[in-house]
């Protein structure tokens, strides 16, 4: 397969009315895991030939603003073992989620605030590594990529240096996200809990809910969407 037939199949996905919620970044995820340098030349020039539909026509070599939107979310004490909390994050590309993640944390969070941030870390993790991998590409960036939290005490954290106070326990590793924001590269913004995408790999949620938070991920119902 040339990269311009590539450009041309990852355009076709990408508008295509048939298949909602069709990503090419899925795909592009799966061939990558072969790791030849090949490979990695091929999609490299495929995606220099992809066009903007609202370009005049010209060569694009820049992503979208923020590209990747990103989601995180924690539940606090969640193991009645150990009392550790469960982190979870969600990264859309497009109209699907290319990457997702749940896991205990490591530590015991002593507050909400705390597991939420350690989620966030994770998650800006992500986001860091997804942006250098484009970046390889040949994309250029031109402006952050947003994570969304539900906690309004863990955004205050990684906005204001001035709200850290009961969290200098913490590993200063983990203040790496604050450095992040600060260079641009991630937008931290809130998102309500009742919408939060993230929350359903934290804990099991209600069938419906569930259900509610599956088109927020590009998963749709092929049978009803004919």
């Amino acid at each position: 397969m040339t990269p311009v037939r590539i450009a041309q199949w990852l355009e076709h996905l990408n508008s295509s009315e048939k298949v909602p919620g069709s990503n090419p970044g899925v795909v592009i995820f799966f061939w990558f895991n072969s790791e030849t340098s090949e490979l990695f030349t091929t999609w490299s020039d495929a995606f220099s030939t992809l066009t903007d539909p609202n370009d005049t026509g010209d060569e694009v070599n820049k992503m979208p603003h923020g590209t990747f939107t990103t989601w995180s979310d924690a539940d606090h004490a969640g193991d009645r073992t150990t009392r550790r909390s469960t982190g979870a994050y969600i990264v859309k590309m497009g109209t699907g989620a290319i990457s997702w993640r749940s896991k205990l944390q490591s530590m015991v969070a002593l507050s909400t605030t705390e597991a939420e941030y350690v989620a966030a870390v994770s998650a800006g993790q992500e986001i860091l590594w997804l942006r250098n991998l484009f970046t390889e590409l040949g994309y250029d960036f031109k402006g952050p990529s947003t994570l969304y939290m539900d906690n309004q005490s863990a955004i205050a954290v990684v906005k204001n240096p001035e709200h850290h106070g009961r969290m200098k326990h913490l590993d200063l590793r983990l203040f790496w996200l604050r450095d992040e924001v600060q260079k641009n590269k991630i937008m931290v913004k809130y998102c309500p809990t009742g919408i939060m995408p993230a929350d359903q790999l934290t804990k099991a949620l209600p069938r419906a809910k569930t259900l509610e938070h599956l088109p927020r991920l590009g998963i749709v119902d092929m049978k009803s969407s004919k």
